[in-house]
């Protein structure tokens, strides 16, 4: 996972990453929630909505339309319903209410996130490369796990408690118990946010790196974004700074600015030497133009992977 405030790499370190270890052997999918649709941008290729969409031998992009899930999520809770109890119609305030959830907030997070789980958990690939949205919207997005786990559970448990008192009434009755359609599709969605969890939060599986570049306030937000995913025990596997002005800058014939730019840089970079010290993982330059197309991207993947 790549991370940080808007703009300043993640997709393209994201881009990079997957291109290198696809020229590396590997199958990878790199993927991103930002509705924004950089990596279509990027890789130059219509993606957004589209599914897992090749972009060379081994690597696969893929940008979740958000407005399709909730469509889709909607159409599965009617088909839920006709499932569970046997209707051959959704009575009519039912759904009113799935079109009105639909309007909430809280329903396209939680439509992106199920998308999400269904691509970690899906196993397709040898590595997955999340290209997060910017810091605060991710934070959100990771400690959804843990507030959906704890809400899961609540709700299941009441749902066995129900259970034992039907089971005891059936008994009474000398019935025989239907298997309950709702426990089931409760435990079935714990199951699946605990594995996607439990993916996220392993040292061994998962590597979270920060982006940022040589700016005051980049670092300051850096430093309070590191506090608040520790606490959602993603582990942060390092840093990465991003449009570092080269040294030829400081030759005479330099305008100004230009030269007043780079002595700032210099400034923060040891700054960020000395607050993150031999976690700062790589130093990618400024380029001479943005980073879009394959081309542009392998030389990113080499200043990463193979310049030492």
């Amino acid at each position: 996972m790549y991370g940080g405030k808007g703009g300043l790499g993640k997709t393209t370190f994201s881009a990079a990453t997957g291109y290198w270890l696809a020229q590396q052997g590997y199958k990878v999918l790199v993927f991103s929630v930002d509705p924004q649709a950089s990596l279509s941008d990027i890789f130059q290729k219509d993606i957004f909505g589209k599914g897992a969409v090749q972009i060379m031998h081994n690597l696969y992009a893929q940008e979740i339309d958000a407005d399709r899930r909730i469509k889709e999520y909607q159409e599965e809770i009617r088909q839920k319903i006709f499932d569970m109890y046997g209707l051959d119609r959704i009575p009519d305030e039912i759904e009113q209410y799935i079109q009105a959830a639909a309007a909430e907030p809280a329903m396209e997070e939680s439509a992106i996130f199920d998308a999400v789980v269904d691509i970690i958990v899906g196993g397709e690939y040898d590595y997955y490369i999340y290209d997060l949205v910017p810091l605060g919207h991710a934070l959100y997005y990771l400690s959804m796990a843990k507030v959906y786990d704890e809400w899961i559970e609540r709700i299941t448990k009441l749902r066995e408690e129900m259970r034992e008192y039907e089971e005891m009434a059936a008994r009474v009755r000398r019935e025989e118990l239907q298997e309950d359609e709702i426990l089931r599709e409760l435990l079935y969605i714990k199951n699946r946010i605990n594995t996607a969890s439990s993916i996220l939060t392993d040292k061994e599986r998962t590597a979270f790196f920060f982006v940022l570049i040589p700016e005051e306030m980049v670092i300051r937000d850096t430093l309070k974004a590191r506090d608040l995913f520790v606490k959602f025990d993603v582990p942060i596997s390092g840093y990465i700074v991003n449009r570092v002005l080269p040294d030829y800058l400081i030759q005479e014939d330099v305008p100004p600015y230009i030269k007043h730019r780079y002595e700032m840089q210099q400034e923060y970079i040891q700054r960020i030497k000395e607050t993150f010290g031999h976690e700062v993982l790589g130093w990618v330059p400024e380029f001479e133009r943005d980073v879009s197309g394959l081309d542009m991207i392998a030389r990113v993947a080499e200043v990463m992977f193979e310049e030492g």
